[in-house]
């Protein structure tokens, strides 16, 4: 029935689509208008057809089967994660991971110091109601002491009569991470406790003692290709690090766990894990591991840290909820969904509930469990895929050339990279070319910091303490939220809230666009707007503006009214208001040469400019 339905329809070719998008374009350039030029490297086009899949090497596997684009298996069960901070109370942490297990969670977290070693009766209360045959439990900030806890848990398991078969675990030791984040390695013996770890696991199959915390980059800014090469870089360096331990390619693939976070951009993120099997499964395969089971990659993905805010945090709730959508429909071993506060304070009931529940209802009633690979064969998203993989790899090679991840960061290139990316990605936050909800665009006019929010929450990279004595500059881990956020919190510590008065007059349509643009555009750094239908004058609205005090009055017209009324609201504010004008007029060096200096506009720069009204407003005061 569906080839007789598409019969009657004519096949259109490429060509011909071509020529009528040039007709519709009535010469403007094609590239400029139509071609996405991605911060990964690589260009996209408008649409893609089926041809367009014929150059991919990758097409035609299948779940299971190497390289594993389309899953690791041949089911899409991923496991709901959910961590829980152990630094202050082994008791507390287990209870709130017991509570996790009987709502859902799947595997359990445990946020440590991996610094300090876990004696059998402090394992014994963390794990305390946890069957291990059944719970995955995972260990994260696991650093010099690692053996020994891994020694603990053993032991515990052992006692509690769990078969070596049945325990799936991970202890994220990752000294790499730690010369990536500090500058330096967590300990001068970081070989010898990765050995010691190994060999205490050497009849557990299930547990991984290697994590690869590639969100580390994404928290520096980084861009999906630069996370994902320079991931595999350090898989890389772990392999070649065992191997001359002595042990076989397959014993150290299989011990390995990479941890990727889960960026906004919807599509690229799912291409993003596809292309990770298909790179780690030929990074093993020449190492040679010869084990299926050895070539496939292990992926927990975390949502981004870099992608959530303070200020409108509710939003996060729905960026981790497009963000744990592609994970899912890409396939990953196990899925983290932050919770929407979880940058600044400690998560309550409340919000693990919610960041559990966003990846249940996605196995519950969504079904995304019940189909591998849905993304198989789409056009646009296998291309991403290649393209992806393609530029990654380039990253991956240009790290190998340089001796391998250690020795390429101890040359500052991988820092480098990433600095150029996250510098491009800062200006285009700043200029809005890429928005962050109710940050640098639609902000919640009326809203305060929350109480826990201070100075340091707002402004502070992360928790990354840098090495006393570092031998490679580290990367820096921020929130692209940071800046617009330290902005608006400067306005709150203030004292006075500066008010930005809208002056609508002349053309009722460009008055009220350009006072809805204004309004935004100032409710961004916190300052308090007033709005305007639209003054008979601008005798009227000068006159009303200076009534109500404002601090900036800000001109709401079309082009052709500004060069004769800009004059005269200069004129009639004096040096009591700040003027402002909304767009670039023609006559806009004529407004310049009278004095009227101060534009906004679409090609502001949003962030430089607020902050110079903000300092304007200081030194007024």
């Amino acid at each position: 029935m569906a080839k007789q339905l598409f019969a009657e329809f004519q096949s259109v070719p490429t060509t011909q689509w071509e020529e009528v998008i040039n007709k519709d374009l009535k010469g403007a350039d094609y590239e400029k208008r139509l071609v996405w030029k991605t911060m990964e490297g690589f260009a996209v086009r408008p649409y893609y057809r089926e041809e367009d899949l014929v150059k991919l090497n990758h097409m035609g596997g299948t779940p299971g089967s190497f390289p594993f684009v389309r899953g690791v298996n041949e089911g899409n069960n991923w496991l709901v994660r959910q961590g829980y901070c152990a630094w202050e109370s082994f008791e507390k942490a287990n209870e709130q991971a017991v509570d996790g297990l009987t709502r859902g969670v799947e595997s359990i977290a445990f946020c440590i110091d991996g610094n300090a070693e876990m004696c059998i009766g402090e394992m014994s209360v963390l794990l305390k109601g946890i069957d291990l045959s059944k719970t995955e439990v995972n260990f994260e900030g696991c650093s010099c002491a690692t053996a020994e806890i891994i020694a603990s848990f053993l032991q515990v398991a052992s006692a509690a009569g769990v078969k070596p078969t049945q325990i799936k675990a991970s202890f994220d030791f990752d000294p790499l991470n730690k010369l990536t984040t500090t500058g330096n390695f967590c300990c001068s013996e970081y070989k010898t406790t990765i050995k010691k770890s190994m060999d205490l696991v050497k009849d557990y199959p299930g547990i991984r003692v290697i994590g690869v915390e590639g969100y580390a980059f994404n928290d520096a800014g980084s861009t999906i290709v630069q996370e994902l090469g320079f991931s595999i870089a350090a898989g890389s360096e772990y392999i070649n690090m065992l191997t001359e331990m002595g042990y076989s390619a397959d014993e150290a693939a299989s011990r390995i766990k990479f941890t990727l976070a889960i960026g906004p951009n919807y599509f690229m993120e799912i291409a993003k894990f596809r292309a990770a099997r298909l790179l780690w499964a030929n990074v093993a395969k020449e190492y040679g591991a010869k084990e299926t089971e050895s070539q496939k990659i292990n992926i927990h993905a975390v949502t981004s840290q870099w992608n959530m805010t303070v200020y409108d945090a509710y939003v996060n709730m729905l960026r981790g909820t497009t963000e744990a959508m592609s994970a899912a429909l890409a396939g990953v071993s196990s899925l983290e969904v932050l919770p929407f506060d979880y940058i600044y304070r400690e998560p309550a009931e409340f919000s693990n509930r919610v960041a559990r529940n966003t990846q249940i209802i996605l196995k519950e009633e969504s079904h995304f469990d019940k189909i591998t690979d849905p993304a198989a064969g789409s056009y646009y998203i296998e291309t991403l895929t290649a393209s992806v993989a393609e530029q990654a790899w380039k990253l991956f090679t240009a790290a190998e050339e340089k001796g391998g991840y250690i020795n390429a960061f101890k040359q500052g290139y991988i820092q480098g990279e990433i600095k150029s990316a996250s510098s491009k990605r800062d200006l285009n936050i700043a200029t809005r070319r890429e928005i962050l909800l109710g940050t640098n665009q639609y902000p919640n006019f009326n809203e305060k910091a929350e109480k826990e929010v201070t100075l340091d929450v707002v402004t502070r990279g992360a928790d990354w303490k840098k090495s006393d004595n570092p031998i490679a500059q580290p990367i820096e881990k921020y929130r692209g939220a940071q800046a617009f956020e330290a902005l608006r919190f400067a306005t709150e510590s203030m004292g006075h809230t500066p008010t930005a008065f809208m002056l609508t007059f002349g053309n009722l349509a460009f008055a009220r666009a350009r006072a809805q643009f204004s309004c935004n555009f100032f409710a961004v750094a916190g300052f308090e707007v007033a709005d305007n239908n639209r003054f008979a004058s601008v005798e009227e609205g000068v006159e009303a503006a200076l009534k109500a005090k404002a601090d900036i009055i800000v001109a709401c017209s079309s082009d052709d009214e500004y060069s004769v009324a800009m004059p005269k609201i200069k004129e009639l504010a004096g040096d009591k208001a700040i003027i402002v004008v909304a767009g670039e007029p023609a006559c806009k060096e004529e407004l310049i040469a009278a004095g009227i200096t101060n534009f906004i506009s679409v090609k502001s720069n949003v962030l430089e400019t607020l902050k110079q009204y903000q300092d304007l407003m200081v030194s007024k005061k």
